[in-house]
């Protein structure tokens, strides 16, 4: 899906006072959630894996890849469109890092959109994996930005 086709949800979702939306297309799930006006919720959704015919199967559990294998834990992943900042100011140090338990309703990081500061809370107590999104850098809805092994 695109950002054209996204941004058309979120118009259908306020045109019908809906609180959540979920699309399935190509293979992929989409679960849109308006936030409460006090926080904005992370959304985290599951990627169906889709074997195209000429595409390579993927891997079994006894099989072995080149490829960086993939940590166990959640993707926290973007709820909407913005600029994602890791801290609340440029000299301070970032809300959560590497190796940090987090807790549910803590602060793990900031998405700037249309001028908002949006803060974005953990839902579950984990511990951080990996930081997957850069400082300052813009992030799409649905983009990962952590992973958290939960606890």
């Amino acid at each position: 899906m695109n950002l054209k086709e996204i941004k058309e949800m979120i118009n259908l979702m306020n045109e019908n006072s809906l609180v959540e939306l979920e699309i399935e297309k190509d293979g992929s799930t989409i679960r849109l959630k308006k936030a409460n006006s006090e926080q904005a919720t992370p959304i985290i959704y599951e990627h169906k894996q889709q074997v195209m015919p000429n595409s390579p199967m993927p891997l079994d559990a006894g099989q072995t890849s080149a490829a960086k294998p993939i940590p166990k834990g959640i993707e926290i992943k973007a709820p909407m469109v913005g600029t994602f900042y890791r801290a609340p100011s440029p000299d301070s140090p970032p809300y959560i890092d590497v190796g940090q338990i987090v807790e549910p309703g803590q602060v793990i990081c900031i998405i700037e959109a249309m001028k908002l500061m949006n803060e974005i809370k953990s839902e579950i107590k984990g511990k951080v994996l990996e930081v997957l999104s850069e400082n300052t850098e813009p992030v799409e809805f649905g983009q990962s930005l952590f992973l958290i092994e939960p606890l």
